[in-house]
């Protein structure tokens, strides 16, 4: 008996959006699609199960070679800013929006093809993606949520049995399958606003709030109601990657999501040694991106939604501006608020003060940096009811063992004792480390695979001690640059 074809229930609410929004088109085929990873529990949301029948079948799928029925393949239309400088229209240039499918929870998520070729908007590119960046995606963004981080996930990834060609010669390609909760980002308001197209502006307001917002549904101001919830979200995700070392590396506005979820993950990576400077984006010479700098280049970029969105606030200009104004102004409140929630878990905290959780990670912050200790595994040591191995870390032995005493003397202030599994919950012991991540991607393009299983396998599990993927990287093994990939 044959095995039941592939389905998705695919639903098209972007193409209820004005068509100057996208451009309706397939995908390019491929010559040789190979499924080389598919995410089970992501899968099983959308009602798709990876089997030894149909994975020759998801392969062609997952191409863009097969167009499944009620698909509504398009590239979306954006602008944006990058690296602050204005740059005109962008849009999806080797993306495909397939089209949103209800999951098992009633919920709506958008399946996206990556590296499928040329669009009207790749502006000179290929519109392919090499393995490199694929494999990159794929890992990174599935273990994200386990860290309680807002993001993309990837259902799925293939080789295409073709090569694309970079800077240093031809590489093997493949294809990302990105499932989001909405692709949309600050860029697709800044296309509609630099066209003075009013009404599509409102469009997309109404389109985001009936889909991504409905507690906003009966507000009096929505597009005022809107800014600040982006605004909210934005705050909290860019904390959670700030109390995790994460460092996005191109915080563009056309990567700034709509719905708060962390997008496009090219030249990013996790700190090792502790640097707030920490730059790791080849193409980001002039430290814009740097981890200290996030939430800063977080609050501009709703600076150029609440721009975007000027007229549709007030007949009024001066008091558009105002208000646009109040709710930026909100941004760095609203951060500091989320950054101090992570922070004082992470710290065993639960029960202090903000201030006091801030205070105590400031402090700690300026020592691991002094000493260039590593930031995940100093707080997976703290994670311990004997703080020996944390201090050791250290080269400042008397300064760090200060520190110690202050904190243990507020755990005992504030808690009935420290409770090292609920802050083990929260200090991962794997992360996707850079190094690790490329040596991943150079046996797979080798076609040897275990290795990327084996890290698959630690990183579904990342608060669980690794032999291997714990440790930090020697230092000839760090990885101090990483790259787009475009």
């Amino acid at each position: 008996m044959s095995p039941q074809p592939v389905h998705l229930p695919f639903d098209n609410r972007f193409g209820q959006l004005p068509e100057r929004l996208y451009t309706r088109l397939n995908p390019t085929p491929v010559k040789e699609p190979s499924l080389f990873a598919f995410n089970q529990a992501l899968g099983a949301e959308l009602g798709l199960q990876r089997t030894d029948e149909n994975e020759a079948e998801l392969a062609q799928i997952f191409s863009g070679n097969t167009v499944l029925a009620n698909s509504d393949p398009m590239a979306t239309a954006y602008a944006g800013h990058q690296f602050g400088h204005w740059s005109g229209t962008l849009g999806d240039g080797r993306a495909i929006l397939l089209g949103d499918v209800e999951t098992s929870s009633n919920q709506h998520l958008e399946v996206q093809l990556k590296g499928s070729g040329r669009t009207p908007y790749s502006r000179g590119g290929d519109g392919r993606s090499w393995l490199g960046p694929v494999i990159r995606e794929y890992l990174i963004s599935n273990t994200m949520p386990h860290y309680g981080v807002n993001s993309t996930r990837a259902l799925a990834a293939v080789t295409t049995g073709e090569f694309v060609l970079r800077e240093n010669g031809p590489l093997p390609g493949a294809i990302l399958t990105r499932v989001a909760s909405s692709h949309t980002r600050v860029g697709h308001f800044e296309y509609l606003a630099s066209q003075q197209d009013a009404a599509g502006v409102e469009a997309l307001i109404n389109h985001l709030i009936t889909y991504h917002y409905p507690d906003l549904q009966n507000d009096e101001h929505k597009p005022l109601a809107l800014l600040n919830a982006v605004i909210e979200r934005q705050a909290t995700l860019i904390a959670s990657w700030q109390a995790l070392g994460f460092i996005h590396g191109v915080m563009n506005t056309d990567n700034a999501s709509l719905v708060g979820e962390t997008i496009d993950y090219g030249p990013c990576a996790f700190m090792d040694e502790f640097n707030q400077r920490k730059v790791f984006s080849s193409i980001d010479r002039q430290g814009r991106y740097a981890f200290e700098n996030q939430p800063r280049v977080g609050h501009w970029n709703m600076a150029m939604l609440a721009q975007s969105l000027l007229p549709m606030l007030s007949a009024d200009e001066s008091e558009s501006l105002a208000m646009a104004q109040a709710a930026v102004d909100r941004f760095p409140t609203l951060y500091a608020e989320a950054y101090a929630m992570r922070m004082k878990d992470k710290l065993g905290l639960f029960n202090t003060t903000a201030e006091v959780a801030i205070e105590l990670t400031e402090k700690l912050l300026l020592l691991m940096q002094a000493d260039a200790v590593d930031y995940t595994i100093a707080f997976r040591a703290l994670s311990d009811s004997n703080q020996d191995s944390f201090i050791e870390l250290f080269d400042d032995a008397v300064a760090i063992t200060d520190w110690v005493s202050d904190w243990q003397a507020e755990v005992n202030q504030s808690e009935d004792e420290l409770d090292v599994n609920r802050m083990q919950s929260v200090n991962p012991a794997v992360i996707p480390r850079n190094h690790w991540v490329e040596a991943v991607i150079q046996a797979a393009v080798h076609g040897d695979w275990t290795l990327f299983d084996e890290f698959e396998h630690a990183l579904s599990q990342p608060f669980t001690f690794h032999p291997k993927f714990s440790l930090a990287p020697a230092v000839e093994e760090r990885v101090t640059a990483t790259f787009c990939g475009t």
